[in-house]
This record gives structure tokens, sequence and C-alpha cells, in this order.
């Protein structure tokens, strides 16, 4: 079993990489090139986009299919590595 100071360290591990992803959209059109890498990110075919006069709705469901699967893929690979 985990003891808690483990669970610490991966809480703080997760916590920075979430805070670094944040840092990096924030950033993406001050940076050149970082901008046209994401510039895909929510525009993907199969994204429903409604406007109307008073009214816009935006579901982006096959931008969070890509996502859901890649990070599924990366957290098994991870798993997968730690388990070697």
């Amino acid at each position: 079993m985990m003891e808690w100071e483990d669970l610490g360290r991966v809480l703080i591990g997760v916590g920075l990489a979430v805070a670094a992803v944040g840092v990096l959209l924030v950033l993406s059109d001050r940076l050149p090139g970082i901008g046209a890498l994401l510039g895909w990110f929510g525009k993907l075919p199969g994204d429903v986009s409604i406007k109307k006069d008073h009214f816009s709705f935006y579901f982006p469901i096959v931008t969070s299919l890509v996502l859901s699967v890649s990070l599924s893929l990366l957290f098994y690979l991870v798993s997968w590595l730690f388990r070697r």
C-alpha cells in the first residue's frame, strides 16, 4: 500500500504538470510555433457549433474523444512503465 508521503509526491507532480499545461495554453499566442501546434484544439470536424442572433452553443465532442483516447494511452504507458 502506498504511504501518505508517496501519495503527496504524486499529487504535487500532477499539480505541477497541470500548471505547466496551463502556462503553455496561456502563452500559446505569444510564443511563436506553439500557437500553430494548438490551433486544431477545439476545431476538429464533428465539434458541434451553433451560432444564432443572441445565442451560441459549442460542444467539442470530437476534441473530447481525441483527448480522452490520448490521455488513456498516456496513462496506460506510464502505468506499464511503473509495473516493470
